[in-house]
């Protein structure tokens, strides 16, 4: 039973902590937007460059001695 002496202020302040932290998020516009950079990872990125075929091509044919 002595450990809830030790447990309960513990908690308490635990909870204040929280509830002070959640009122500084709130007040400095933390949970103003929401939903945009959810959506910004579904937005496509500038489409890539074409690239041409880059295959090498033999301009010269291997001596057959």
């Amino acid at each position: 039973m002595t450990i809830l002496l030790f447990l309960i202020p513990i908690s308490l302040i635990m909870i204040g902590a929280a509830a002070l932290i959640f009122v500084w998020a709130v007040r400095h516009g933390q949970f103003e937007d929401l939903d945009t950079p959810a959506l910004d990872v579904l937005r496509d990125d500038d489409p890539a460059p074409k690239q041409h075929n880059t295959a090498a091509t033999p301009t010269e044919k291997p001596d057959a001695d």
